[in-house]
C-alpha cells in the first residue's frame, strides 16, 4: 500500500462509481468491495451503416457476476461480445493497481496473489455447479449460500451478507427474473432457509445445535 500510494497507484471510489479497469493489470481491493458485471450487446434489428458511436450507445444486457472483497485481487478480461465491468459496491472502496512485472519486486506477495486467483477459480467452479441446477429455487439458494460463505459476517443466528443486493441483480446472476426471485425468496424465508438481518441484509441461519443433557 505504501508503494502504491507513493506511485499514485491507489484510488478511492464512491458507491456505484465505475472503476476504470483494463486488461493486463492486476487490481487489489484494499477496502470496501466491488461488484463485477458482464454486459453484452442486445440483439436487435440489423440496420445498415451503423456508426461505432451509435453501437456503443446501444442497449446492453447486464449480468451480476459476483463480488471482490477487501484483500482480494481481480483482473479484467475483454472477450467480444461481452464486456466485463466493475463498480464500487460500497462507499470509500479503495483499489490499487499494479502491472504483472511489478509483482516481481515481491515474490512472496506474487505467490499470495496467484493463490488468491486459484481460490477464485475454485469458487467459480462451485458457482457453475450451482447455476447448473434445473430448479430456480435450488440455483437461488446455492447462489446465496456461496456468497455468504465467502463474504458473510457473523451474527447471533448465523451469517449474513453485509452488502445490499437487489432482487434484479440476483435474478441476472441465476438466469431468472426479479419477480421470480422475490417470490422464491419469500418461500425460502417461510422454510427457514434464509432470514432478513438488520436493514434488509440476506442471512443464512446456522444449523441448530442439539441441547446438551
Amino acid at each position: 500500500m505504501d508503494w502504491a500510494q507513493e506511485h499514485y497507484r491507489s484510488r478511492t471510489f464512491n458507491k456505484d462509481e465505475r472503476i476504470p479497469a483494463r486488461p493486463g493489470i492486476v487490481y487489489l481491493v484494499d477496502r470496501g468491495a466491488i461488484r463485477l458485471i458482464s454486459a453484452a450487446q442486445t440483439q436487435g434489428a440489423v440496420k445498415p451503416k451503423v456508426s461505432t458511436s451509435a453501437l456503443s450507445e446501444s442497449p446492453q444486457e447486464e449480468a451480476f457476476l459476483g463480488f471482490v472483497g477487501a484483500g482480494q485481487p481481480f483482473e479484467i478480461i475483454t472477450q467480444s461480445p461481452f464486456d466485463l465491468r466493475c463498480f464500487a459496491h460500497v462507499d470509500q472502496t479503495e483499489v490499487i493497481w499494479l502491472y504483472w512485472n511489478d509483482l516481481d519486486n515481491w515474490p512472496h506477495f506474487r505467490r499470495e496473489v496467484l493463490d488468491a486467483f486459484r481460490y477464485q477459480h475454485q469458487r467459480k467452479l462451485l458457482w457453475l455447479a450451482t447455476l447448473g441446477q434445473r430448479r430456480t429455487i435450488d440455483r437461488l439458494l446455492g447462489f446465496l449460500t456461496l456468497l455468504i460463505e465467502e463474504f458473510g459476517a457473523p451474527y447471533e443466528h448465523g451469517y449474513y451478507l453485509p452488502w445490499s443486493l437487489t432482487h434484479a441483480q440476483i435474478g441476472s446472476a441465476i438466469g431468472s427474473t426479479r419477480v421470480t426471485v422475490t417470490r422464491l425468496m419469500g418461500k425460502l424465508r417461510q422454510q427457514g432457509l434464509i432470514k432478513v438481518h438488520g436493514e434488509g441484509f440476506i442471512a443464512i441461519p446456522s444449523p441448530s445445535k442439539p441441547k446438551s443433557i
